[in-house]
């Protein structure tokens, strides 16, 4: 698990690219992206490709803000992303992975 993050010549924008490897997706072969970005709306969710064994998304996120996130496996099972900037407690009894694009 990871994030890469670009910051546009722009200033205003950051692309961040997140990556899951096959292996904690237990069999499943779906896998998308939810967060603040996206209103958690499943329908929404970035989808993610396999790219030789890791599964990767990306998109441009505005500057200088945080976003908790957190993966949807096609089996229905929700996972953090260990290499997150930070956790924070959500309103369900479990940690949201946060991604802070501050330039």
């Amino acid at each position: 698990m990871s994030l890469k993050k670009k910051f546009l010549k722009s200033g205003n924008l950051c692309t961040v690219t997140f990556s899951l490897p096959k292996e904690s997706l237990n069999g499943a072969t779906e896998v998308k992206i939810l967060g603040d970005f996206n209103e958690w709306n499943a329908d929404r969710g970035i989808p993610m490709k396999d790219k030789s064994g890791i599964f990767t998304g990306s998109i441009n996120l505005p500057c200088n803000e945080e976003y908790q996130f957190r993966y949807l496996i096609g089996n229905g099972t929700w996972e953090n992303d260990w290499a997150a900037d930070k956790y924070v407690a959500s309103p369900f009894g479990v940690e949201n992975s946060v991604v802070n694009v501050v330039a």
